[in-house]
């Protein structure tokens, strides 16, 4: 690709499991601010691979209130329920080099294994079922994933290798919090990249979908942060250059917990009925620091001034009123 036809792309890229509420469409505005101030184009992904949580008609509610706060998209909606295949061809790659194996604890086993103060209170998987010898076993890894049609191992999940202790040091520069660097095996562990359910799991279905849509820049919540470095060594290991992270701070309520979909007075729906696009757009631009008051703006009156260097790093307490 030569430089005249490299174009930035962003993309959002919610799950359909509810209504979103104001910390989604904060990171959706930052997303979307970011990508136009480089002249790029936005793209929309719903990532509907829960087959019991995601609905068609949340997808649909999120779209509708994404034109209304004036946060349009370029390209899209792709549906990742749509794209089994290619998961399918990509974490066949995998199995073939010997990356993948089949998981049958469960939850209850790997918080067995945990020490009360490991990790934060993360759950890191200590590779229990990394080494089983396949005699016996219902299918080797291979067959789990590449006969088409034979559902899973019973309660069997399909996890990602990761180097051996001290080997798998990850380190990039997210685009908000700076240097970050990670030892996957003892601050991740083999990650999941297909569930007991036969359902995609989320790092394989990102990295893959990532990649082959052109994804340059993904802005999203600070939650996330530790799931960059699985990202990016998954994507090196399918042979993919990894986007560029950066990652924001969280909308809290005011006992300093990040906002969900349980937060029912700050949802799309609640806010609408009480606020225009207008209103909503003004206080988050102030809550970020776009701008010194919560007046009210357009997403695209944003643009110009926009500058990652204007927004603190610490996460923003929300008042209602």
């Amino acid at each position: 690709m030569n430089n005249k036809e490299y174009i930035e792309r962003g993309r959002f890229a919610p799950s359909p499991t509810g209504r979103m509420h104001l910390g989604n469409v904060f990171s959706a505005l930052l997303s979307w601010l970011s990508i136009k101030a480089q002249g790029g184009k936005w793209v929309l992904r719903i990532e509907d691979i829960d087959p019991q949580r995601s609905r068609m008609e949340y997808a649909d509610l999120i779209m509708g209130d994404l034109e209304w706060l004036g946060l349009t998209w370029d390209e899209g909606p792709f549906y990742q329920s749509e794209r089994g295949e290619i998961y399918e061809a990509e974490l066949q790659k995998l199995a073939d080099r010997g990356m993948t194996y089949p998981c049958y604890c469960t939850r209850a086993d790997i918080l067995a294994t945990q020490a009360p103060h490991e990790s934060d209170g993360r759950v890191v998987y200590k590779g229990t079922c990394r080494n089983l010898k396949t005699a016996g076993m219902p299918y080797t890894t291979a067959d789990c994933v590449g006969m088409a049609g034979m559902p899973y191992p019973p309660k069997a999940a399909i996890r990602m290798r990761v180097p051996e202790e001290g080997e798998g040091i990850v380190s990039f520069v997210d685009g908000h919090y700076g240097e970050q660097t990670v030892d996957l095996t003892t601050q991740c562990g083999d990650f999941i990249v297909r569930r007991k359910d036969g359902a995609w799991a989320y790092q394989l279905a990102v990295v893959v979908d990532d990649a082959m849509m052109g994804i340059t820049e993904v802005v999203r919540g600070r939650d996330l942060l530790l799931s960059s470095p699985q990202q990016i060594y998954l994507a090196k290991e399918l042979g993919f250059a990894p986007p560029r992270f950066t990652h924001l701070p969280l909308l809290c309520n005011t006992e300093g917990q990040r906002l969900s979909k349980r937060d029912r007075s700050l949802d799309m729906e609640a806010l609408r009925s009480r606020f225009e696009a207008e209103d909503i757009i003004g206080l988050l631009a102030y809550k970020a620091g776009l701008q010194e008051s919560p007046e009210r703006v357009t997403a695209e009156e944003l643009v110009a001034g926009f500058d990652w260097n204007k927004i603190g790093c610490e996460d923003i307490i929300l008042v209602e009123n």
